[in-house]
């Protein structure tokens, strides 16, 4: 059996002040490439076996190894999974890229188990994604990969209320239920996305992200509502109406407030690019998650950002690729 499951833009999030009894929340994007794709074989032996296909890179290699193992014995206890697995990585991209692989690793090895075992929930039906994400420790803080691995698309998620979460923590050390889908959109076919990702010596994860929770949050309230007001009434207006100019100006827009104005503030190398990036045309540069890598979304108007990108950044760091409106495939 085999699982492919896409990766996913984190592009801010929404309320770290909690004024108004919530926090969290954000808006994020599945994509269609790179992707996370593992085969998995129940075996009559107990415990856990792991191979990779040609290709994978040695830092995802050390992720899966850390990540899958611990997602399936969280599974095998919590449904009662008597039978061993073997695990073989086909495609995998970079850990710690902004990407989201920890979240698709995890609930991509629960869906194999699950569905292998044709162990239901207590519905009576599969496991939705959100509930695997639970079992599995992953969506404390942000739902995006959550519902992108489900749904695909546009995500919309309104984050925890204060009684479940009181605190601020990054989605790998909170303990909190994946967050609340509000909305999921379409994400238009014809709008074309470009990752691009400047090299660094180091990407922001694990205590490094708790110390900047801890230290940095709460967020100026006025800035949780100015982050508010643009995704309401700029960026998912633009996206309905197939806007890119405006829906580009709005993720420019985000990027001077919130978190993600924390972001830039704390690690200013990527400023630089996303500012070429703008001048050279695209309609908006953005970060995703704690990056490096960048994105903008284009159209045939400004095609040519693709080559300033990899001028800006390196060609061989630079990816063109489509949002994907739908979720998981599993190949049995």
């Amino acid at each position: 059996m085999i699982i492919r499951a896409p990766s996913r833009l984190h592009m801010s999030l929404i309320d770290l002040n909690g004024s108004y009894k919530r926090i969290d929340g954000g808006i994020g994007l599945a994509l269609s490439d790179p992707q996370f794709v593992l085969e998995s074989e129940e075996t009559n032996e107990k415990g856990y076996t792991l191979e990779f296909a040609d290709g994978i890179r040695e830092d995802s290699k050390e992720e899966c190894m850390e990540k899958i193992p611990k997602a399936a014995e969280k599974i095998a206890e919590l449904c009662g999974i008597e039978s061993g697995f073997h695990f073989k990585v086909l495609e995998a991209y970079r850990p710690h890229s902004g990407l989201g692989s920890g979240t698709q690793i995890s609930v991509c090895t629960a869906h194999l188990m699950t569905e292998t075992a044709g162990i239901l929930s207590e519905t009576g039906e599969k496991f939705t994604s959100r509930e695997l994400s639970a079992m599995v420790g992953r969506g404390g803080t942000s739902g995006i990969g959550t519902f992108a691995h489900d749904l695909g698309g546009f995500i919309v998620d309104g984050g925890h209320s204060l009684e479940e979460k009181p605190g601020f923590l990054p989605s790998s050390a909170s303990k909190a239920k994946p967050a609340t889908l509000i909305a999921r959109y379409e994400f238009p076919e014809d709008w074309n996305i470009l990752l691009a990702m400047p090299e660094v010596e180091e990407t922001m994860h694990d205590q490094a992200e708790v110390n900047v929770f801890q230290t940095y949050c709460p967020i100026p309230k006025d800035e949780v509502e100015q982050v508010s007001h643009l995704i309401l009434m700029n960026l998912l207006p633009a996206l309905i109406e197939k806007d890119i100019v405006t829906f580009g100006w709005a993720i420019k827009e985000l990027q001077k407030v919130g978190f993600n104005k924390l972001e830039h503030s704390l690690d200013p190398h990527y400023l630089p690019a996303m500012e070429a990036m703008d001048e050279a045309g695209a309609y908006g540069t953005g970060i995703s998650s704690f990056g490096p890598t960048l994105y903008t979304v284009f159209d045939d108007n400004n095609k040519d950002i693709v080559k300033a990108a990899g001028e800006i950044v390196g060609e061989n760091r630079v990816r063109v690729t489509k949002a994907q409106n739908h979720g998981y495939v599993i190949e049995k």
